[in-house]
């Protein structure tokens, strides 16, 4: 009973315009910061690949455009599925990329302990607002194709991002990535169910 009010307390505060409109201009910060941090790595990499490489500036921007339709009343549906997906997905990635950095030389600078922050903000923020979510399968389907493609693109054609003291473990990193996309797209089917369930449920 507690954690239910608790809970709508929170969501009241998470659904306000105001405070919606603070998330949209975070997001749109962080997705010109991580499209900047991006810039040297797009320098040196083929043109057709410009739009696979910054990973986890493209899902905050899924995700602005999802706040502006909610913003707007409206809903994004398919920008909505992208968002759940690559934030979640791009969020527990760097983090992990980040600790494992961490393992593999023996310490984190101040960046690496902030991309660790914000990329768990993001997969925090694609859960917590799945409620707001109203894409169907339909939308999953091209979210999904998009995700694994962009795996491809990422593992097999070279284009992940570049962390130097971890390249040579590239082939373990990209079966990580691969299940972890599956999983991203498990979260949002089951996001789809439960809301289903939930409108049964209320009718």
């Amino acid at each position: 009973m507690f954690l239910r009010i608790l809970f709508t307390q929170l969501w009241m505060i998470l659904s306000h315009k105001s405070f919606l409109w603070i998330l949209l201009f975070i997001n749109i910060f962080g997705t010109v910061y991580g499209y900047d941090w991006y810039m040297w790595q797009l320098e040196i990499t083929e043109p057709k690949f410009w739009i696979f490489v910054p990973d986890s500036p493209t899902a905050t921007l899924f995700f602005c455009f999802a706040i502006i339709g909610w913003l707007l009343k409206r809903n994004f549906k398919l920008m909505e599925a992208l968002a759940l997906i690559t934030l979640v997905k791009y969020g527990i990635w760097a983090v992990a990329m980040n600790f494992l950095m961490l393992a593999e030389t023996g310490s984190i600078d101040p960046v690496g302990w902030m991309l660790i922050g914000s990329h768990f903000a993001m997969a925090v923020q694609g859960v917590l607002y799945m409620r707001n979510y109203r894409f169907s399968g339909w939308h999953i389907a091209i979210a999904a194709i998009w995700t694994l493609h962009n795996d491809v693109i990422d593992y097999v054609f070279g284009q992940m991002p570049i962390y130097h003291d971890i390249m040579k473990y590239s082939p373990q990193i990209g079966y990580f990535t691969f299940w972890l996309s599956i999983a991203c797209i498990v979260i949002a089917i089951w996001s789809l169910k439960f809301r289903a369930k939930s409108l049964r449920m209320n009718q």
